[in-house]
């Protein structure tokens, strides 16, 4: 594929350098956010059953064991077992921005970084296209799988895609996050959701992003 023009964007945008610590705190921060902490057991108090002794404290020559809802007990309760919980930690905002920045200018400076000025779909949604497409490019599973990013829905792509995994992965500017954007060989994005990403994650520049320029 032959690039019709190139795009430049401002050095703050897409030239920073690259910051491992940053990125990281990023992918950490999205974890956390995805963590159910559902996970619940119940502490003796909790178990429904009789308080009764199950046997004397002495004489039996066994060891001495209070009711059956002891954690010793099966069916018992559990001792320092799990409770329902929060595990999504805190990162301000202006450095979570700048990761996204921080993520697309590493692609973009490697190369990695495909901006499409015009919507992304095919016309049918049968995955044998979308494959070759993949294939012909370069972008399928032999050169590291792509990662396109949508402005919005495209029914057709999203389709055909659905059942092609191996070669790559379609999400919408509101679904991706940074650890997408690293995981991939490369990036294929439309300049909309480009732009859109760079306007929404722009809040520690204090000023207005800016449209690409071209040549």
């Amino acid at each position: 594929m032959e690039p019709l023009r190139f795009a430049y964007y401002p050095a703050n945008h897409l030239q920073l350098p690259l910051r491992r610590d940053i990125l990281h705190r990023a992918v950490i921060y999205e974890a956390d956010m995805t963590r159910q902490g559902t996970a619940s057991t119940k502490w003796r108090s909790q178990v429904h059953g009789s308080n009764r002794k199950i046997r004397p404290q002495k004489g039996t020559g066994r060891a001495r064991l209070g009711d059956k809802k002891s954690p010793m007990l099966r069916g018992g309760g559990v001792a320092f077992g799990p409770h329902p919980r929060d595990f999504s930690t805190k990162l301000p905002r202006k450095i979570y921005d700048l990761a996204w920045r921080t993520a697309l200018s590493y692609r973009y400076m490697r190369g990695e970084l495909i901006i499409v000025n015009k919507g992304v779909d095919i016309e049918i949604d049968e995955p044998k296209w979308i494959r070759q497409i993949m294939v012909r490019n370069h972008w399928g599973r032999v050169d590291g799988r792509s990662l396109i990013v949508t402005e919005d829905q495209r029914s057709n792509l999203f389709t055909a895609m659905a059942t092609s995994g191996k070669h790559g992965l379609v999400k919408t500017e509101e679904d991706v996050d940074v650890k997408d954007l690293l995981e991939m060989g490369r990036i294929i994005i439309e300049k909309t959701a480009l732009d859109g990403i760079l306007k929404h994650h722009s809040s520690d520049l204090n000023r207005t992003v800016p449209s690409a320029t071209y040549d």
